[in-house]
């Protein structure tokens, strides 16, 4: 497997691939995508991407969905896109501790990266949507955010004759539908990968140079179980290439006075009381390109998010067992800021507004 991130260290390349090996493009849906499928090609550090079998990837569908990323109709007063709160020179997040949506409405949570996004199983801090095609159609319509309904996004979408050709390219026909959007969306979402970091090099490719001594240890303090204790929930192999498990814990993020939670987390979708205050594991890629961290933007750096979890975070009774205090000086702290450092990695080519053909 390692091989196979060696190979794919040679940039942000879609590669052609075999219709056969994707399960054919003759579309039986109408958002199924009509051209010849492509294989994204994934960065030193990263596992083949996985792409559902009903939306296979094509270089149209890809180049739409990168337009509709950039493009403020799809809200309510034209004014925000996806991009807005996912920013390109913010690895793809916010640079604010909530996001604002139309007429500066305030978010109820910070914007969380899409960086390998592609990776994951379930979207948003609460994990309420299965996949990213599910995952992009919500902030549109929500009244926090994006608050223009599918139906008017498309009506715009249909005003504009440009789009027609690229959706005909796309899908077989010009017919444009939230579906449509959405799959287009995700597509292009899925390139959005960053591997390739010094990390990436020390760790598969055996360059004992490419970290610094602080790394190094850094890195260690991260993989002890009683140092830092990191990897419970950040884990570090080919199957977590992200530094995610993917999974919800609660860390105390978001409890107010009297040990109260602000904000429910995955509860609020499961129902279930042991999911009080679970957030989705955070993934570690380009992490240290800038702040706010946490599912409520509240920590500002890195080394406020070492800090708070070297305290053990906040106390409340659905605070997950693995949260243990741990003894980091303040040369321990340092240097797993510096691991962090690390993992910042080359960005993706052609992510950027359409037109700006380079890396962001």
């Amino acid at each position: 497997m390692f091989a196979d991130f060696r190979r794919s260290n040679l940039g942000w390349v879609i590669l052609l691939s075999s219709v056969a090996l994707i399960g054919g493009c003759k579309s039986t849906t109408q958002a199924k995508p009509a051209g010849a499928a492509v294989s994204i090609s994934a960065p030193l550090g990263l596992p083949p991407v996985p792409v559902p079998p009903d939306n296979p990837p094509t270089m149209a569908t890809i180049a739409l969905g990168r337009r509709l990323f950039y493009d403020t109709r799809l809200s309510k007063d034209d004014s925000l896109s996806c991009a807005s709160c996912h920013q390109p020179q913010h690895r793809f997040s916010d640079d604010r501790e909530r996001s604002l949506g139309v007429s500066g409405t305030l978010g109820r949570r910070h914007a969380p990266s899409l960086v390998n996004a592609a990776y994951s199983s379930l979207y948003f801090w609460d994990g309420r949507a299965q996949s990213l095609e599910d995952q992009v159609g919500g902030p549109i319509a929500d009244p926090l955010e994006m608050n223009q309904s599918h139906d008017a996004s498309v009506a715009k979408l249909q005003g504009d004759s440009s789009y027609r050709p690229m959706f005909k390219q796309a899908f077989g026909s010009e017919e444009i539908t939230m579906k449509r959007v959405e799959n287009a969306l995700a597509s292009f979402e899925r390139t959005i990968l960053v591997g390739n970091s010094p990390f990436d090099r020390y760790e598969y490719l055996g360059q004992k140079d490419a970290l610094t001594p602080a790394q190094k240890r850094g890195l260690a303090i991260f993989r002890d179980p009683i140092r830092g204790n990191c990897v419970t929930c950040h884990a570090i192999g080919p199957h977590y290439a992200s530094f995610s498990d993917g999974e919800f814990h609660n860390t105390g993020e978001g409890v107010g006075d009297n040990d109260e939670l602000s904000d429910q987390g995955r509860f609020a979708v499961t129902k279930l009381e042991a999911d009080r205050g679970k957030f989705k594991t955070p993934q570690l890629r380009n992490v240290a390109v800038g702040g706010p961290y946490m599912h409520d933007g509240k920590l500002k750096t890195l080394k406020d998010v070492v800090d708070f979890y070297a305290g053990r975070g906040n106390s409340n009774p659905n605070l997950d067992t693995q949260m243990s205090n741990i003894n980091l000086s303040g040369q321990d702290r340092r240097d797993l800021i510096e691991f962090l450092e690390s993992l910042t990695g080359e960005n993706p080519r052609n992510v950027g507004p359409p037109g700006k053909d380079s890396s962001q």
